[in-house]
């Protein structure tokens, strides 16, 4: 198991880049990464930018909300729904994507692949 220390970080813009209840792509370690700001705490999240269904790098424009207690995006191209915690497909798991640790550090969103 990997963990935060040993983990390598990306700094990948200032979180204040990031609106509200949105998602930006970024490239880490070659990668297309969608990064989340997400609710009341304004939470930071990341996952593979590219739905595994279409093969597009899209899952940061797409839709975040809430489904029970999961938050999630829905992809714009075919609807279904990630879980941002965890980049499982709700409806077809065979499409899961994954999921990436995220911290703000010194005012600047950091990613390391997962």
């Amino acid at each position: 198991m990997t963990t935060t220390e040993t983990l390598q970080w990306t700094a990948v813009c200032a979180a204040s880049d990031i609106l509200p209840d949105t998602g930006v792509c970024a490239l880490v370690e070659g990668m297309h990464v969608a990064i989340f700001r997400v609710g009341r705490e304004q939470d930071f999240y990341a996952i593979d930018n590219v739905d595994p269904k279409a093969g597009a790098s899209v899952l940061s424009r797409g839709l975040v909300g809430s489904i029970g207690e999961r938050i999630v995006v829905a992809s714009p191209l075919y609807k279904n729904h990630f879980d941002l915690r965890s980049g499982e497909c709700l409806e077809a798991p065979e499409y899961s994507v994954r999921a990436h640790e995220v911290r703000v550090q010194d005012g600047r969103v950091l990613v390391a692949l997962t």
